[in-house]
């Protein structure tokens, strides 16, 4: 159920001859970028470094020339191979979120002040959700068709993972049997580590304004293969002027801020676009409606960390296939 056939990104490599692990480590779409790999290939970075170039070129909307701004700002309709897989994959997130996960909610973001927008003093949303709504695109002959021209895509929520998966397929075509890929905290891993035992990935404390790198651990996850990501709106947030928290997550279904006592989702998938994408519908839910949703779902592993009703600390919830790859 929770597969995604991903698309091939083919690079030449100068490999030496030998095996070790390699340590990569960098900037990558923004936020940083950390590599163990025992990959052959002495130019890893080189060819991580046209990923990069390459899935920014396709899919920022931080970047003016775009494919994805023009095709936002309707001067072209071609889609190339990238865009064309996560919105396919969207769309299936979408229709099993029950429009709980939307990529159309680019209008929505912008009006609350994200993505890089000035927020709007009184953002008119039943304006704005008439051009929300993945019904209003389609893919046909290789063209983005829209039912409106006002209508954006925002794939902030799937195109971190999706290019995690990239990074990981080029480790498999340099040679590479064990590594992990960390993307700003998206994952993909294989085998095992240094050590020779399973990759261990941890999980942040989310209360507000966390933005440390790994000095406040809540659990650690045991993976051999796979791609683990989470999503939470301790970072990304802002107060209004009556004081309000105004978080990142929006639901396209309300069009407003989703704010709940669920503060962090993490979620284990095959490919980390999955798994990006699953994290963001399950915040986007809310607590009580991603826990309805998981125990319907037992066989995701995933692990949502929620403020105690009573405001002091955390509690966790925790699904089954999830609690089999937390360390004790």
């Amino acid at each position: 159920m929770w597969t995604l056939l991903l698309c091939s990104l083919l690079f030449a490599s100068s490999c030496a001859p030998e095996k070790s692990f390699r340590v990569v480590d960098g900037i990558m779409l923004g936020t940083r970028l950390h590599i163990i790999a025992d990959s052959p290939c002495d130019t890893l970075y080189t060819g991580v470094m046209a990923i990069d170039r390459e899935a920014k070129a396709s899919m920022s909307i931080f970047e003016e020339h775009s494919l994805l701004n023009r095709l936002n700002r309707n001067e072209c309709d071609t889609l190339d191979h990238h865009i064309t897989c996560n919105i396919l994959l969207a769309d299936s997130i979408h229709r099993l979120s029950k429009g709980a996960y939307d990529i159309t909610v680019k209008p929505l973001v912008e009006a609350w002040g994200f993505a890089g927008r000035e927020a709007s003093a009184n953002p008119n949303i039943d304006s704005l959700l008439e051009f929300v709504g993945m019904e209003k695109i389609r893919i046909e002959a290789g063209l983005l068709k829209k039912s409106d021209p006002r209508v954006a895509i925002d794939l902030n929520s799937i195109a971190k993972g999706y290019t995690v998966d990239l990074v990981a397929e080029y480790l498999e075509q340099t040679g590479a049997e064990n590594y992990i890929v960390d993307i700003g905290g998206e994952v993909r891993c294989k085998g095992h580590n240094r050590q020779g035992g399973p990759w261990r990935i941890g999980v942040e404390s989310p209360f507000d304004g966390n933005m440390t790198d790994g000095e406040h651990i809540e659990r650690r996850i045991a993976l051999n293969q796979g791609a683990m990501a989470t999503s939470g709106n301790y970072r990304r947030y802002y107060l209004d002027q009556a004081g309000n928290k105004v978080a990142h997550t929006i639901d396209p279904r309300t069009g407003r801020s989703t704010l709940s006592r669920l503060l962090s989702t993490t979620v284990v998938a095959p490919s980390c676009a999955e798994a990006d994408a699953l994290c963001t519908m399950l915040l986007a839910m809310g607590d009580q409606e991603a826990k309805n949703f998981l125990n319907t779902h037992p066989e995701l592993p995933a692990y949502l960390i929620l403020s105690a009703e009573d405001g002091d600390g955390f509690e966790e919830y925790i699904t089954p296939a999830m609690e089999a790859l937390i360390m004790k």
